[in-house]
């Protein structure tokens, strides 16, 4: 019986690989490791590949298809390039082979299915380099923040917050009205939001204002 364990779908290019990952998850107590037919968004993906590459972002978006949201990914080398490509497809979970112990799967696998994410801590300099690399050479000569706000944007939804209306945010920001009414449409759209009432109540939730 499955009961309260957590169901952990392996995919490898790798049969050899796989058969070795499989014997020792299906040991533990805690994990239940589960074929095609039984993958749900809660499954987590456990996927081994030497390296993130088009290979393993081909494993990814196959569990993805298959309705897996968490992914686990165990790889033998990791650049810096790898690690950007590994946040950005989703990954919730990096694993360095060498260190890809039971336990240590156990302990990863098990804080991804609650929704954290592990990153060893030596990669974490490194992946905070790059976010911060990208903040200032892609994002800001845009006027663009990685919560998807432009500083024009944040600045109207804090005067929303305020209480101030179209025309007291237009005179106190020297926009005209339509610049802003234009502004708060673009929020609302690209967030899916029902009206100006619903765009700040998302931002402060989401800690964007």
């Amino acid at each position: 019986m499955s009961g309260d364990r957590i169901f952990v779908h392996v995919k490898t290019s790798d049969p050899i690989s796989e058969a070795g990952i499989v014997a020792a998850l299906k040991a533990r107590a805690e994990i239940w490791i589960s074929d095609d037919g039984q993958t749900t968004p809660e499954t987590v993906a456990l996927i081994v590949a030497d390296e993130v590459d088009e290979e393993a972002l081909q494993l990814l978006r196959t569990v993805r298809s298959r309705n897996m949201q968490r992914a686990v990914v165990v790889v033998s080398e990791l650049d810096d390039a790898g690690l950007m490509l590994a946040v950005e497809s989703g990954v919730a979970g990096l694993v360095r082979r060498r260190e890809a112990t039971a336990d240590r799967l156990v302990q990863v696998i098990t804080s991804v299915h609650r929704g954290a994410g592990v990153v060893p801590p030596d990669l974490l300099g490194r992946l905070l380099r790059q976010v911060s690399q990208v903040q200032q050479q892609v994002l800001t000569p845009r006027g663009l923040r990685f919560n998807g706000l432009t500083d024009r944007e944040e600045e109207v939804l804090k005067l929303v917050a305020d209480g101030l209306d179209t025309r007291e945010i237009a005179s106190k920001l020297s926009y005209s009205e339509r610049t802003v009414k234009n502004v708060l449409h673009d929020v609302t759209h690209r967030f899916h939001l029902r009206n100006r009432s619903h765009a700040v109540a998302y931002a402060i939730r989401e800690g964007f204002i």
